[in-house]
């Protein structure tokens, strides 16, 4: 793996300060309209969950800000790889249903065109009791 050209060193600077900050809009404009998330978790099996665009983002987001609170992203990291960017990071957050603690590593495989990201597709530990 690579380091980032420094102008895909700031896309992913300006990406990572909005994911920290829960500003959807600055999100938003560091990807592609037709952006592709494809989420750690949810019903579309091998997959997780699938969400197409800005609007759908936005909704995801929103979802997410409704879930869980004080989300805050670590310990990242990205490099090229190949057509790819790998980034690395630690989430920590609060579960607002019943304020239990979310402590996770993950790994994001991301895609570009444009000079935007195009598709982020999400993995993270699944940390359960034995």
């Amino acid at each position: 793996m690579s380091t980032l050209s420094p102008e895909l060193q700031a896309l992913f600077r300006r990406f990572g300060k909005a994911f920290n900050a829960g500003d959807v809009e600055a999100i938003a404009a560091c990807v592609t309209p037709d952006f592709r998330w494809i989420m750690a978790r949810g019903p579309e099996a091998p997959h997780g969950r699938i969400v197409e665009g800005r609007e759908s983002l936005r909704g995801a987001l929103a979802e997410r800000e409704s879930e869980l609170s004080g989300v805050r992203f670590s310990e990242a990291q990205v490099f090229a790889a190949g057509e790819f960017v790998v980034g690395t990071f630690r989430m920590t957050a609060t579960r607002r249903a019943d304020g239990a603690a979310v402590d996770l590593r993950g790994c994001d495989i991301y895609t570009l065109r444009d000079g935007l990201i195009a598709s982020k597709d999400s993995y993270w530990k699944q940390v359960a009791e034995d």
